[in-house]
């Protein structure tokens, strides 16, 4: 476990990025250049056919996300697969938090269970009996902020609910940009935390707890790791210490914590300049995520600005600051392999390198048995200013890649978006959801979030 920070220099500032609830007090205001598009039932890519239904929803969907700098991003949704097969969607609305019953195919199954008080999508597990949800709810505090909390239903009914953050371990959760797993006996829930008292009082971290299936928290984990997390990727296992990544803004790049937090010692993925969302996007809702091959290697993909030079921070006195100089005003699309759980790679590859043009909304998941799904957006004419990018959007793009990053297909151009969580189906059907609109992403966000009632369920099978 590392200390906390010894200088507010760096502060992480969270005022630019507007907690999700604000937005939610006025989800009728539509305001933005970001419209509703019909969307096409069917979108075909030579080989990468992107299938979708549309699902209508009982509430209005708040699908923009003020981020740093209040740029735009995707209010996350979460898709998961149960054992039996079937789904379940989370997404936010102003009565709480919604989970969409959906079969195998994608269509609805029955009405949604609202966990009402609940702030945000912090990440989702289906089971065949309900789910288990990691949001964000009421809690006492010197900030009056949110506690994290990890809520279990059964059969449509709230069984329990463990909060992960309070008065005890001085610690409150005003945002996630989380992750839950499951391994079948014990969740892994990885979250940003904001210290209230005791060592770390007023900075951020992160924080790693296991609870039981029976929602009683477990050991392992940590209370304070990356300082500050800009972005979390959790990879449930079968024994020992769950995978983990961070962005950490302090040490300056994407680090392994995997069963350390984040000491000095963690090893390096990429050295990225990551002050204030400067990384491009958070793990998991955001970009990236963590994918394990068969033989237990590890791919992870992030929109990156590379890095000119890193070398350690001579102001910093405690020796662990570290100062990055990108390489490229814009991110690119890169992807990084690692051989175990416990080693970085030592260099990221990039596949993407056009330097006017901003790459967002970077993921990766499994592509049948050896194969990888990359996916980003667009900008084109980006401009830049203090680590986020404006531009005009050209376009959603898909892209197969092997285990050793050599592309196995060309870039295609589809309809559909790719804005949250990804399920992997048994047969390895991919399926996630989305609300049907075409962004922009050429000015920030200010006011509310422009709604919509309805998702669009997309599959992709390999």
């Amino acid at each position: 476990m590392t200390s906390a920070r010894r200088t507010t220099r760096h502060r992480r500032m969270r005022g630019a990025r507007k907690p999700l609830i604000g937005g939610l007090a006025a989800t009728a205001a539509l305001v933005g250049a970001w419209y509703a598009a019909a969307g096409a039932a069917t979108t075909t890519a030579d080989g990468l056919p992107v299938t979708s239904t549309a699902v209508s929803l009982p509430a209005k969907f708040p699908y923009l996300s003020a981020g740093y700098n209040n740029t735009r991003e995707w209010t996350r949704t979460a898709t998961a697969v149960a054992p039996n097969g079937t789904l379940r969607v989370a997404w936010p609305a102003s009565d709480g938090i919604h989970v969409t019953p959906l079969t195998s195919a994608g269509k609805r199954s029955g009405a949604d269970t609202v966990v009402k008080g609940a702030k945000e999508v912090g990440g989702l597990v289906a089971h065949n009996d309900g789910f288990a949800l990691l949001t964000r709810v009421s809690d006492t505090n010197k900030w009056k902020e949110t506690a994290a909390a990890i809520v279990r239903y059964t059969g449509g009914k709230k069984t329990w609910t463990t909060k992960l953050t309070g008065t005890s371990t001085h610690d409150t959760a005003p945002l996630l940009d989380g992750q839950l797993t499951w391994n079948g006996k014990k969740y892994g829930a990885y979250f940003v935390v904001h210290g209230a008292g005791g060592f770390a009082d007023g900075h951020f971290g992160d924080k790693l707890t296991y609870v039981s299936a029976k929602g009683s928290k477990l050991g392992g984990g940590w209370s304070w790791g990356c300082s500050h997390n800009e972005g979390i990727a959790l990879h449930a296992e079968a024994s020992g210490a769950f995978t983990s990544l961070c962005f950490d803004d302090w040490r300056s790049g994407l680090f392994v914590s995997t069963g350390i937090g984040a000491p000095d010692t963690a090893p390096v993925v990429q050295r990225e300049q990551c002050w204030a969302g400067y990384c491009g996007g958070t793990f998991a809702g955001r970009t990236g995520d963590l994918v394990k091959s068969s033989t237990g290697r590890y791919a992870t993909a992030f929109a990156s600005r590379g890095a000119a030079s890193a070398k350690k921070n001579p102001d910093d006195a405690s020796g662990r600051g570290w100062t990055v100089k990108p390489r490229t005003s814009t991110h690119q699309v890169a992807v990084a392999f690692l051989k175990n759980r416990n080693s970085g790679p030592g260099k990221a590859m990039y596949l993407t390198s056009a330097k006017g043009t901003e790459h967002v909304n970077v993921r990766i998941a499994p592509y049948g048995k050896d194969r990888l799904l990359l996916s980003w957006e667009s900008l084109k004419n980006a401009k830049c200013a203090s680590g986020t990018c404006t531009g005009t959007f050209t376009g959603t793009h898909l892209r197969i890649i092997d285990w050793n990053g050599k592309f196995q297909s060309a870039d295609k151009v589809v309809n559909a978006r790719i804005t949250g969580d990804i399920a992997v189906q048994k047969d390895g059907t991919l399926t996630w959801a989305y609300a049907p609109v075409t962004p922009s992403y050429t000015t920030p966000l200010t006011g509310a979030s422009p709604t919509s009632t309805k998702l669009r369920i997309a599959r992709l099978t390999p």
